[in-house]
């Protein structure tokens, strides 16, 4: 029955795959060819983008891309700010909130905002003019998600691909989580694979490595995320701390998560002795008002020794900056840090070095 659905499904969405592959085919060709012009800037532009939709790790690279460079250049990271509250150029400040400029955004800010500057705006071409304006001394922009958006001419594209789900293999929207033909790989500078297992062997890195079938000037890395210990979501409603070494199988943790895959935070507590639970929501889920009244029934409900709930760093910075989070749930709420390590002997030592390059490149 279920095999007779999705004939059915793949039916239904082939043709409307076709459709969407032909606009975005024109599109880019008009773009190529000059018929919609890319607008150059005089500091250079960095882009960090995917061809597929959510969860290839945008900004936990830009993150390390902010983090590795920061001491060399005057650095403006600009976002759509995806679902915030407002409309056109915002820039980040103290008073800033995930709501305002989005949740993405905000994390960004909430790291470096001593260092770099972060504002949002739809127009990246409008947004980058007005990052100048604000401080000419920005020497180097940072575009996050900025792939498709080829209004502005970068001078460095950085390429995420999801291990997992590999381009090669997938298909264009709606009957797979394309944005465009996977062989528009070709614009992009510089490979990085996301979510890169430790248990992957040197023939499946090969293996990738063929399929993709980069071009000369394109350069192939590797990259997997690494977790911290768990931090409070509350720091000032935390009365002690939590580890999750120090959790038994008689302990429950409840995993809330609303980022677009999910599936390596979860496998990643799989690991530990205490019972798993999850409750996971839509990318940049809003939490409501219900859905936190749901939460705390369900972690009330929940057996264990001890009891937490554990989200993500980008949901702890949503859920912290809610006015409707139950008052007696703060105590128990951490959030697990992650960051990008380049896999060590495949590329680790000059992925820095080969994106100055390019910056530096004439």
């Amino acid at each position: 029955m279920s095999s007779t659905k999705d004939s059915i499904l793949t039916y239904v969405l082939t043709p409307l795959s076709w459709i969407y592959g032909a606009v975005t085919f024109v599109r880019n060709k008009m773009f190529d060819r000059g018929l919609l012009k890319e607008r150059e800037f005089d500091v250079p532009v960095i882009t960090v983008g995917n061809l597929t939709v959510g969860g290839t790790g945008k900004t936990p690279h830009v993150e390390y891309l902010v983090g590795s460079l920061a001491a060399d250049y005057n650095i403006g990271v600009l976002s759509r700010g995806y679902r915030r509250a407002t409309k056109g150029f915002v820039l980040a400040n103290s008073k800033s909130t995930p709501e305002f400029i989005g949740d993405e955004p905000y994390q960004i800010y909430q790291k470096y905002g001593m260092k770099v500057h972060v504002a949002v705006c739809e127009s990246r071409v409008k947004g980058i003019r007005q990052m100048l304006e604000a401080d000419p001394r920005i020497n180097l922009i940072i575009l996050d998600d900025g792939f498709q958006h080829r209004w502005v001419r970068p001078k460095v594209s950085v390429l995420l691909i999801d291990s997992t789900r590999p381009i090669y293999k997938d298909k264009l929207l709606p009957l797979g989580r394309l944005r465009e033909s996977w062989k528009g790989i070709i614009r992009s500078d510089i490979v990085v694979v996301t979510k890169s297992s430790e248990s992957m062997k040197p023939m499946e890195y090969r293996l990738m490595k063929h399929e993709l079938n980069l071009m000369a000037y394109q350069k192939l890395f590797f990259s997997r995320y690494v977790y911290g210990g768990l931090l409070p979501v509350f720091p000032d409603d935390s009365p002690y701390s939590a580890s999750l070494n120090d959790l038994t199988e008689r302990d429950t943790a409840l995993l809330v998560t609303g980022i677009a895959s999910p599936r390596g935070f979860v496998r990643y507590f799989r690991d530990y002795a205490c019972q798993v639970k999850v409750a996971h929501y839509p990318d940049h889920h809003d939490f409501s008002r219900k859905d936190l009244d749901e939460l705390k029934k369900k972690f009330e409900s929940m057996a264990g020794a001890r009891k937490l709930i554990v989200t993500t760093e980008k949901d702890a910075v949503r859920l912290s900056n809610n006015p409707y989070f139950p008052e007696s749930l703060k105590p128990f709420v951490f959030y697990l840090p992650i960051a990008v390590q380049m896999v060590p002997g495949l590329g680790e030592d000059n992925f820095v070095e080969s994106v100055k390059e390019a910056i530096e490149r004439k």
